[in-house]
Order: C-alpha cells, then sequence, then structure tokens
C-alpha cells in the first residue's frame, strides 16, 4: 500500500515504430525479406513481379510490415538499433524504421570505438594526477565535457533521448578535434583532459549502448563494470562561458557580431566593433557621433 492514489506522477506514451508495406499484384502482404529493388522499381524476390510500396505504418504482423530483431543484432548489433531508435525522433513521436537510418547509426558506432581506441593509445596513465594549470585547449575540452553533462543530464531526465544523441554526436566530433591531425593531444594537460573527456563520453553513451560503453571503459584501465560507475557531475565552474558574443549595431541596425572576453572592459569592446569589417562598410568613411556599450550584449554605434 501506498499514500498514492496511483503508483506513478505521470504516464508517458511512446510513438510506434513503422515500416514500409509492401503489396503483391494477387494482394497478399509481403514482409520486408520477400522484395527486392530492381531497375528502380519494387519487385518480389520469388517470381520477380511488381510490388506495392504502401504508405509507412506502424509495425503490425497482419501487413507483415515487420522487422525481425533478432536478424537485426546479427546484423548489426543491439547497440545500433538502440542509438537508432533513441536518436532518429522524440520518444512521443512515431519513428520510421529505415534500413539507411539503421546503417548510418551502425557506421556511428564504428566511428566512436575509431575515436577512442586511437586516443587512448597516447593517454596518460589511469590515475595520473591532475594538472595544476591547463592550456587554453584544455580549458575548451574540459569545457565541453562538462556542458555535455549537464545537458545530456537534462534531456535524459525530461525523456528528450534525441537531443542527448545530437550532444553527443557534437561531442564526439570535439573530442576527435582535440586530438589534432597527430592523432595525440599537443601538451601534457590536453592529454589529461583528453582522458576526463574520454571517461566522461563513455559514461554518458552508457544507457544508449551499454555494450560498446563497457568495452571502452575497461580499455581506459578500469577494473569495475560501468554499470556499477556513478553518473558524472558537471563542475560548475567550467558551465560559465569565459567569452560571449556580442551583437554590433549600426543606428540600432545589426551589423555583425564579435566575441570577447566576458565583462571585457567598454573600451575594449568599442575598440573591436569599430573594427569590424561590417560596421567599417556600414560607416563608409563617417564618423561615429557615439557608442554605446552594453557590457556582454550590445555595442550600438551612432552617426
Amino acid at each position: 500500500m501506498t499514500s498514492r492514489d496511483e503508483p506513478f506522477d505521470g504516464l508517458f506514451t511512446q510513438g510506434m515504430v513503422c515500416h514500409e508495406t509492401y503489396r503483391a499484384s494477387d494482394g497478399t502482404w509481403l514482409t520486408p525479406e520477400e522484395i527486392g529493388r530492381e531497375g528502380g522499381q519494387v519487385i518480389r524476390l520469388s517470381d520477380r513481379s511488381p510490388v506495392e510500396v504502401g504508405r509507412s505504418e506502424k509495425m503490425s504482423k497482419s501487413k507483415k510490415n515487420v522487422v525481425d530483431p533478432d536478424q537485426i543484432i546479427r546484423d548489426y548489433g543491439a547497440d545500433t538499433a538502440r542509438w537508432f531508435m533513441l536518436s532518429d525522433s522524440p520518444p512521443e513521436r512515431d519513428l520510421e524504421w529505415t534500413e539507411a537510418g539503421v546503417t548510418g547509426a551502425w557506421r556511428f558506432q564504428q566511428r566512436l570505438f575509431r575515436i577512442a581506441s586511437t586516443a587512448i593509445e597516447s593517454l596518460p596513465p589511469a590515475g595520473t594526477p591532475k594538472p595544476t594549470a591547463f592550456s587554453d585547449a584544455a580549458t575548451a575540452l574540459r569545457r565541453a565535457a562538462h556542458k555535455s553533462i549537464a545537458g545530456i543530464s537534462t534531456d535524459i531526465e525530461a525523456f528528450h533521448f534525441n537531443k542527448a544523441v545530437a550532444r553527443l554526436y557534437e561531442f564526439a566530433n570535439t573530442i576527435d578535434s582535440a586530438r589534432g591531425d597527430s592523432g595525440e593531444a599537443k601538451d601534457d594537460s590536453t592529454r589529461w583532459a583528453l582522458r576526463e573527456a574520454l571517461a566522461i563520453f563513455v559514461r554518458l553513451i552508457g544507457p544508449m549502448t551499454p555494450h560498446l560503453a563497457e568495452e571502452l571503459w575497461q580499455s581506459l584501465g578500469h577494473k569495475s563494470l560501468l554499470a556499477d560507475s556513478p553518473w558524472p557531475l558537471a563542475e560548475d565552474a567550467l558551465l560559465v562561458d569565459d567569452t560571449v558574443t556580442v551583437a554590433v549595431q549600426l543606428n540600432g541596425k545589426l551589423r555583425g557580431t564579435i566575441a570577447l572576453a566576458k565583462d571585457a572592459p567598454k573600451d575594449v569592446a568599442e575598440k573591436t566593433a569599430l573594427a569590424l569589417p561590417e560596421l567599417v562598410r556600414g560607416l563608409d568613411g563617417k564618423t561615429p557621433k557615439r557608442v554605446i556599450v552594453v557590457p556582454n550584449r550590445i555595442v550600438n554605434v551612432v552617426v
């Protein structure tokens, strides 16, 4: 017995998994395995007769537009199936199952493994002390990693799994870029930050691709299971940007943007804005009468 009238606070109804339907000339429904594509046409493999392709509908045994999960796992693996289903659509909407989508998810799994396994070779040993100072590249990587923790944690709590996957795509690209053209980070602090970022990344993909995540977790030198490890926590200091994007206006009309250090002095903001090529063209040789600076937001040049 509980003190609540219902055993839950809310009910979330997910969308359906859909697939095209296929109908033979004699009116019988065909499974995806019974059809093929030839010369731009869809045909029945048994007798090469043309097949009518219907709209995408929820998978059902009656219309045979189902995909065998055992076959998917044999061909692509369970992680690929999970990744595709979570990444393609918001969970409340219908998902259209396509071979191209599954293949794309499988290729990304391979890319993740290559990025991680290659980077691991040049990382400092597990347990290496945290550096006392970080290079700009290392700080940028750490900031991206901890912002990913915060964003993905929020997305998962809100059932926005497709948004979480999108952030993981972006995070993977950041990690790959941090390795540089040589495949290795350039300094010790960046190598330490790269190990931290990979460890965070592996934990973040755990709910989506548990098998790949466990393998990479072991490759990072951990003896315990990833499933027994706590969810990563973001460092608040790394969630605040050191730079801000400031709009540059001419007589109140936007001409472009500039990047400035947060809380930059007004004279620095004014000088940087006046050097913006789009503003220079707009001034056309005229001398500004006044420059209005709203810190961290706007520089408005009045002529």
